[in-house]
């Protein structure tokens, strides 16, 4: 894979910009703090980062497929670079308002809501089928990597350096992602009837191209669902039982770590992996994600709560490559970044709902009992889904019949 010009220019400026995005995001935090914010105004500024994804990620999707992945994907990063250069020089020269914050994370989330979803489609653009698979399980590996490492480089520069020159060198990485993606020449996918048509007609095709195949829509409510009971949950609660019983930041640090880790073994595991029915092995990839939760409900000691995550962190980088490349085999090419548009708005629509219940909900019943449901219902919805009969008839390779 990286023998290709094209992913290997594109492999490093990802990589490079994932890292720069997750040291930013410890580089904020603290600047926030340090400028007198409270975990309150701290919650605005992530906030602010998510609505603009929600509101603008179909956007993103019709866009990217309407004029190109590559031309989305540069813009995005250009908008990015700008807000977060702004962003450090508001922060190196004084001590910017709660609103400097939350309005230029605002521009980079909804640089975020045109990057993501034109993703999956570059991809395939600049690889091929049959070299996909082994493409996203890179992208996978790298992007656990870069979660992994950028907040602890993220660490050691705020204390050395400030949080301004963090944010800064996030916007170098965004200039760099933006360089590399100016040198990629895609094929031109749509048909000039194609492009005749409105942006709202585009996002009705791509909605028929999504419930017209009963694999996706299964597929997509189950995560759903998963982040309402239990991923929410979990990373919400999951800390507080590491302070109750773990040890505290340090214990849920290692967890977060090893959930890290288990990406980035996950995504080399997937590497020249093909299996015939890869939504079959994805959704037995989502049995992982109930390990972590159960184990703390159990009151597992580390080392157990850690293996879990690890397992989990494997199986998420497993199930996300060998769904995204059935996607990209299944679905057609110039159809992708609206398709994974709405797949994304769907999947995380409960999101700030699993994060507002589940206190309340662990007030009530107990955090050990939260995580528990949240396991279970993992288990179950996934033995459910390996029963609906378009899931297991999805094979590798283009689109047939039965799979429609």
């Amino acid at each position: 894979m990286l023998g290709e010009p094209g992913f290997r220019r594109f492999f490093a400026a990802y990589a490079t910009s994932l890292l720069g995005s997750f040291m930013a995001t410890v580089a904020v935090t603290f600047a926030v703090l340090d400028d007198g914010g409270t975990a309150t105004g701290l919650g605005y500024v992530f906030a602010a980062g998510i609505v603009p994804q929600v509101l603008f990620m179909l956007a993103g999707g019709v866009i990217a497929d309407r004029f190109g992945r590559w031309r989305a994907m540069m813009g995005a990063d250009l908008a990015r670079c700008l807000a977060q250069a702004l962003l450090a020089a508001a922060v190196l020269a004084g001590r910017p308002h709660l609103w400097v914050f939350a309005t230029l994370t605002a521009v980079r989330g909804a640089g975020d809501s045109f990057f993501t979803p034109a993703l999956s489609g570059l991809t395939l653009d600049i690889t091929s089928l049959d070299t996909v698979r082994n493409a996203n399980a890179l992208l996978s590996a790298v992007r656990a990597a870069a979660q992994v490492a950028g907040p602890a480089l993220a660490g050691v520069l705020v204390a050395v350096a400030g949080p301004g020159v963090v944010i800064a060198l996030d916007a170098a990485s965004y200039a760099v992602s933006a360089l590399a993606l100016a040198t990629l020449r895609t094929p031109a996918r749509r048909s000039g009837a194609a492009s005749a048509r409105g942006l709202m007609a585009d996002l009705r095709a791509g909605w028929a191209e999504f419930r017209g195949r009963a694999w996706l829509v299964v597929s997509t409510v189950q995560f759903t669902l998963f982040n309402l009971f239990t991923w929410g949950p979990y990373l919400l609660l999951g800390p507080v039982l590491a302070r109750d019983y773990l040890g505290g930041a340090g214990a849920w640090g290692a967890v977060v770590a090893c959930y890290g880790a288990g990406s980035v073994l996950g995504g080399l595991l997937a590497l020249g992996r093909r299996p015939r029915r890869p939504m079959v092995a994805a959704t037995v990839a989502t049995f992982g994600y109930a390990l972590p939760g159960a184990l703390l409900a159990a009151h597992a000691d580390l080392p157990g709560v850690a293996a879990g995550a690890l397992a989990a962190g494997a199986g998420s980088a497993l199930c996300g490559v060998f769904a995204t490349t059935a996607e990209q085999e299944q679905l057609p090419a110039d159809a992708l970044a609206r398709v994974t548009a709405i797949q994304t708005v769907t999947a995380f629509a409960f999101g700030p709902l699993a994060f507002a219940a589940a206190g309340p909900a662990a007030a009530w019943f107990g955090a050990a009992r939260v995580l528990g449901f949240g396991a279970i219902w993992c288990v179950l919805t996934a033995a459910l889904v390996l029963a609906v009969p378009a899931i297991r008839q999805v094979r590798s390779g283009p689109a047939s019949p039965v799979t429609e």
